[in-house]
């Protein structure tokens, strides 16, 4: 296991923004205000004494010339994704700090045949790393903490023989280096505790009591004693979609439209990931002459989808085409989208609603006003009693959720998808005897769907005295295709019948 640390990330990406600030004291701030909280801080600054956990006013008593601004949460987040993105070419395995940003950790189990030693394998991140205008330090060891402990206090690459001498290097780590609690390690640092060796000294229970949770879980994985696997991100997939054409295709405004049809869907892909269209790469196979990929790259990355589509008419007028187009793929090149961006293409409808409110009334006008209607929700005793037609003037996008039940059960706001039941117009009696059992290869719908697998229930129903005796046991049946049956049992009548299915 590595740990690769760019000390003080956020402040590397802040001198990125200021590089005339490179060769003072510097820090990266809460907010740009004299009380904004210390956050990081770079070596120059750290050796006149400004630590983080400061004031932005106190770092200024004891170094004049400190230099501070604010990163915003959201420009960390993104180079902590690329960065990581960019490790999982050196391995498959990559964990990004959860607590403390330009962090890494990566699994080097494998690599033997691509690496001859741990310490190339070290020295090819450190130098991509470099080339990429950072400044990085690495340590290969053998766990979480001690690889993390080491890399906090040894610049460049430092290679671990083996585990006795990582508990000794990491035992010599000051707690100024590691991500301790400012107020926790100045406590210790009154009581002459400086080291993690010293703090393992302290008795973990007394520890515990007087410093709470986290300073007991810093002591348990200091000593050993707590050990957690590594827990890689997964690598991001690609955004591609491809289409096989029936026959050779040269005519541009068919090709557009074709292109048109794939685009849509590759886009919402992108928005439910949040994230935004970079780069388009159009790539068209040619009939007898191979593949042309061409890029294509919006001024800024974009969620609209007739920008991008300008771009490709463009191109596609632009392009010499020997023969016809046998097959289209479009490959999207992708980053974080702005909450403007996804509001944009949430707000943007995929259906043209006045189109479709044109279509019914037309179907009004020819078949009367009864022919287009909609279910609405009543009070009533039997699942077929509980809701009513009425007419329809106009289809309105759906709100968020089907209903208020779904608000109960927290499913509008996690974006969950939800079970819709969908009811037949009139049961369907089904065959069988009066009480089949599921076990023996009961075809409920013939042989195409399949024999039921699951039977779930039974949810008794019962009533209707002001009527007729009404006693049903209804259940919900999985075929071995899927299908989720949704059925009762008649105890009058002594027969199944088909109520409706679930999707």
């Amino acid at each position: 296991m590595a740990c690769v640390d760019l000390p003080a990330f956020p402040l590397q990406l802040l001198l990125r923004r200021h590089p005339d600030w490179r060769n003072a004291a510097a820090a990266v701030v809460a907010e740009d205000k004299p009380q904004g909280l210390i956050l990081w801080v770079n070596e120059k600054a750290r050796r006149q004494g400004v630590l983080p956990g400061l004031r932005y006013a106190a770092g200024l008593a004891l170094e004049a010339g400190l230099r501070a601004g604010a990163i915003s949460g959201s420009e960390i987040q993104k180079a902590v994704d690329d960065l990581t993105q960019r490790l999982m070419g050196f391995s498959p395995e990559v964990e990004p700090s959860a607590e403390e940003p330009g962090v890494f950790w990566l699994n080097g189990a494998g690599l033997k045949r691509l690496y001859l030693s741990p310490r190339r394998w070290a020295g090819a991140i450190h130098e991509d790393l470099r080339r990429q205008g950072f400044a990085a330090n690495l340590a290969a060891g053998f766990t979480r903490f001690g690889s993390y402990a080491v890399v906090k206090s040894k610049q460049g690459i430092t290679i671990l023989r083996d585990p006795a001498e990582e508990r000794r290097a990491a035992r010599e780590v000051p707690l100024s280096r590691l991500n301790v609690d400012p107020e926790f390690r100045d406590i210790l640092s009154k009581l002459a505790i400086r080291t993690v060796g010293e703090l393992l000294s302290l008795p973990p229970g007394g520890l515990r009591e007087r410093f709470g949770k986290k300073a007991h879980r810093l002591y348990r994985m200091a000593a050993g004693e707590l050990w957690a696997p590594l827990e890689p991100r997964a690598p991001d997939e690609p955004v591609l979609d491809k289409h096989i054409l029936d026959d050779p295709e040269n005519d541009t405004a068919r090709l557009l439209f074709l292109i048109k049809q794939m685009l849509h869907p590759l886009l919402a892909a992108l928005a439910e990931r949040r994230q935004a269209l970079s780069a388009l790469w159009l790539g068209l196979l040619v009939d007898r002459n191979g593949w042309l990929k061409e890029p294509l790259r919006p001024a800024a990355p974009t969620l609209d989808s007739m920008q991008i589509l300008d771009l490709v008419r463009l191109r596609l007028e632009s392009l010499q085409v020997a023969g016809g187009v046998v097959e289209i793929e479009l490959r999207a090149e992708f980053c974080a989208a702005t909450s403007e961006q996804l509001r944009l293409f949430a707000e943007k409808p995929q259906r043209d609603l006045d189109a479709a409110n044109r279509a019914l009334a037309r179907l009004r006008a020819e078949f009367g006003d009864g022919s287009v209607v909609s279910a609405r929700l009543t009070d009533g005793h039997l699942p077929e009693a509980r809701f009513t037609w009425e007419p329809l003037n106009r289809i309105k996008l759906p709100q968020n959720g089907l209903n208020s039940l779904n608000d109960l059960n927290g499913l509008n706001s996690s974006g969950a998808k939800v079970l819709v039941r969908r009811m037949s117009a009139r049961p369907r009696r089904l065959p069988g005897e009066p009480r089949p059992s599921h076990d023996d290869g009961w075809l409920i719908l013939g042989p195409k769907p399949g024999a039921i697998d699951k039977l779930a229930g039974p949810y008794v129903f019962s009533g209707g005295w002001w009527n007729r005796e009404i006693q049903r046991d209804y259940y919900f049946a999985e075929t071995r295709r899927g299908d989720l049956l949704w059925l009762y049992y008649d105890r009058v009548r002594r027969r199944w019948f088909l109520q409706g299915a679930v999707e």
